[in-house]
């Protein structure tokens, strides 16, 4: 495969999350809260990225709020000149998940002439536009809005999820007449998701017709449905008129490009033996009643996968395809390994003879609140080739992939060596009968990450999560490397060969630090000086940790990256001392700056020890007058190993959004715990008598705009997560 990297044949696109979905009377609006709306460089940032073709939305929603014959094209056309100036064509979008303006309906056919006369419109304002999604996904829309209830209009019957599917099969076959009389060389790209069900053998028949149902929008399209198609029952029996069907026959509008969008959980898997699995997975038909769940979460290995998958759109077509979507809500690494597999399969694909013409980057901006299927506006963020929450969007790893693959070169990174998730043992949550682990057991060969401070709360937990993210890795104990000996670390890193180095290690007793300086300061501040030039020396890449304690704490208001350091104890002291000579030594470190970290896999932190306390009917004493921001260990983990990955530098400050009081901090831990009249002492950090003096105020907070989530999100998870290690 490796050549294939270079001329595959196949071209990248790129594209936006777009939906402007509709939920009882509210519109969520994916590009207003990514901010596309208001950034004009955007079409810059994905020029740089290389791609030459790009999906982009020009909204029928957003143009045509309400009846008014006026329409202004002058952002959109900013937005599409911008793209012609950098040689991207756009593949116009004109409803993404969406039902229409409210004034329209999908039951009377306000909806395909509403959409026609928009789509003529977009063609005369813009008639150089080839290629044209008038509708986006339409079988996954019409499940969405007719069949499961999620989206407005909010039905749940086959016969709504069929009016709706045939109103927006027909509304496209109608725009694409309309923008054809413009400009007759406009080309379709018909996107859908491709996933495929699987079961039991009782249910192979429930199974059999989803199968079918996948390809109807399609089928449609493609005048197929006729008698002899396997769903014609179906339609006519759910309320389909023949007349409407006729429609296709008499109509055929096959796409141009076959565009496929298929994730990880696209695929299902349905078992009548429902009680083995949750009570939300439990659905059924008039026959059975069984759980529905996604098959990657199963361990009989039934997974087709992108190139099976694609494999059969091409035999069942045989007209061009794209690959419309490639996107992965996960950790930096997996959202790597998956645009490999589906890049990887679309070359072996081109080479079987398959014509499959291109892998778009999807989600350039990330998306929202997927998670909740765009049914309720959490906040919940899945970043994408760059990341918006900071103040400007930040380049993930993925856009680096992106910028190599276009360039024709291949893109490599040692975890790039391991399997995805979705072919670890990890992606099992459902064992059924002949299950054999041993099968997909891994044992790596590829260049590790080290990290120091094997004893340490913060190495364990790195090494916990590398393991659960499927990073090669060696956690190294003081024994096995003195991390203030600069000659045995280059040792260790030209034996070991890693790719990075994260320094978990360090002196950490803020009390003793005060009679013991010398300690602390070599620990603290030498080691990682000592590790930061090694690493720049060796081509290594290199990560610290400091501490809220730089910080004098006179501010009332959140500290931030770029802030004056002013530590008030010897522990603090070292800690700043670090984090100069650190990036003195190599500016592309990367220090994270961080805050009375709680987690669930050890007990000695601020959380465990104070549950210890309550639960045992023991006093417990708090400060009253220090305010920090506390950080749940995995947020904190996972978050430094994306930075880490996406090759960021210098300070960044890393806290779960939120601040608090160490006393009020003890109160929300035993009132979530249920703790009955608890015995907390609140006071003055003047009457705990400690060594060291403390800031009163070390909230920290970063201006690059990026937040962990809130502390009563962490909270929340760190209470669950101690329950199941506990079962």
């Amino acid at each position: 495969m490796e050549n294939a990297y270079l001329k595959p044949g196949i071209e990248l696109w790129g594209g936006i999350e777009c939906s402007l979905n509709r939920v009882q009377n509210s519109y969520m609006d994916q590009l207003d809260r990514s901010g596309h709306y208001t950034r004009d460089d955007d079409i810059e940032r994905f020029a740089a990225l290389g791609i030459k073709t790009m999906r982009y939305p020009v909204l029928w929603e957003k143009h045509c709020p309400d009846t008014s014959s006026h329409i202004s094209w002058d952002y959109t056309t900013r937005r599409l000149n911008q793209l012609k100036e950098f040689g991207i064509d756009p593949i116009a979008g004109l409803v993404h998940h969406g039902s229409g303006p409210a004034y329209t309906n999908f039951f009377d056919g306000s909806f395909e002439t509403g959409l026609a006369k928009y789509a003529e419109a977009v063609a005369k304002q813009f008639p150089w536009i080839k290629f044209y999604t008038p509708i986006n996904e339409p079988l996954t829309t019409a499940r969405f809005c007719g069949l499961y209830g999620h989206w407005y209009p909010h039905r749940k019957t086959d016969e709504d999820f069929l009016k709706i599917l045939l109103s927006e099969c027909r509304a496209t076959v109608l725009a694409m007449k309309a923008i054809r009389q413009v400009n007759p060389d406009a080309k379709l790209v018909q996107t859908e998701d491709l996933g495929k069900t699987h079961g039991t053998p009782l249910l192979k028949y429930q199974a059999s017709f989803e199968n079918h149902r996948r390809w109807l929008s399609f089928d449609l399209l493609c005048g197929k449905v006729t008698r002899t198609h396997p769903l014609w029952k179906y339609l006519i029996f759910s309320g389909i008129t023949k007349k409407e069907l006729a429609f296709f026959q008499q109509n055929p509008c096959p796409p141009d490009v076959i565009g496929i969008n298929h994730y990880v959980t696209s695929e299902r898997y349905i078992d009548e033996n429902y009680k083995k699995f949750p009570r939300h997975t439990w659905g059924g038909n008039k026959l059975h009643k069984y759980a529905d769940v996604e098959a990657v979460r199963v361990s009989n290995n039934c997974v087709a996968g992108p190139y099976k998958l694609l494999k059969e759109a091409w035999e069942r077509y045989k007209q061009p395809m794209a690959v419309t979507e490639v996107h992965l809500h996960c950790t930096r690494e997996e959202q790597l390994r998956w645009f490999k597999t589906v890049w990887e399969a679309a070359i072996q694909l081109k080479e079987e003879g398959c014509q499959i013409t291109a892998v778009t980057a999807w989600a350039l901006l990330g998306s929202f609140d997927w998670n909740s299927l765009l049914t309720k506006p959490l906040g919940v963020y899945e970043a994408g080739l760059f990341d918006v929450r900071s103040v400007y969007p930040r380049a993930t790893a993925i856009s680096k992939m992106v910028q190599s693959l276009s360039k024709g070169k291949p893109f490599t990174h040692p975890v790039l060596e391991e399997e995805g998730w979705w072919k670890r043992p990890c992606r099992i949550q459902y064992f059924l009968s002949g299950y054999n682990e041993s099968k997909l057991c891994m044992k790596s060969t590829s260049q590790p990450l080290l990290i120091t401070g094997k004893t340490g709360t913060l190495g364990k937990a790195f090494a916990r999560l590398c393991t659960t993210r499927g990073i090669h890795h060696h956690l190294l104990d003081r024994d096995e490397l003195n991390i203030t000996d600069g000659a045995q670390i280059e040792k260790i890193i030209l034996q070991y060969r890693p790719w990075a180095i994260i320094n978990a290690a360090g002196f950490v007793r803020v009390d003793d630090a005060e009679t013991d300086a010398e300690t602390c300061f070599l620990v603290n501040s030498l080691a990682p000086k000592q590790l930061a030039a090694a690493c720049n020396k060796l081509g290594v890449k290199f990560v610290t940790f400091s501490s809220d304690l730089v910080f004098n704490g006179q501010k009332r208001n959140p500290y931030y990256e770029s802030d004056k350091v002013s530590p008030i104890n010897v522990y603090g002291q070292s800690k700043a001392q670090a984090e100069e000579s650190v990036l003195l030594e190599n500016p592309t470190s990367l220090i994270i700056r961080t805050s009375a970290f709680f987690g669930p896999w050890d007990q000695y932190n601020f959380v465990a020890i104070a549950l210890h306390a309550f639960n045992n009917k023991m006093p417990f004493v708090a400060a009253n007058d220090v305010t920090v921001s506390p950080t749940y260990v995995p947020d904190l983990v996972n978050t430094t190993l994306d930075l880490l990955l996406d090759e960021e530098s210098g300070i960044w400050n890393l806290t779960n959004k939120g601040e608090i009081s160490w006393s009020n901090f003890a109160e929300e831990v035993a009132c979530r715990a249920r703790i009955q009249k608890p015995t907390i002492s609140s006071v003055p950090i003047a009457a705990l008598n400690l060594a060291a003096p403390r800031p009163n105020y070390s909230v920290l907070k970063s201006e690059k705009g990026f937040d962990l989530p809130s502390l009563d999100n962490a909270l929340e998870r760190f209470f669950r997560d101690r329950e199941i290690l506990i079962v």
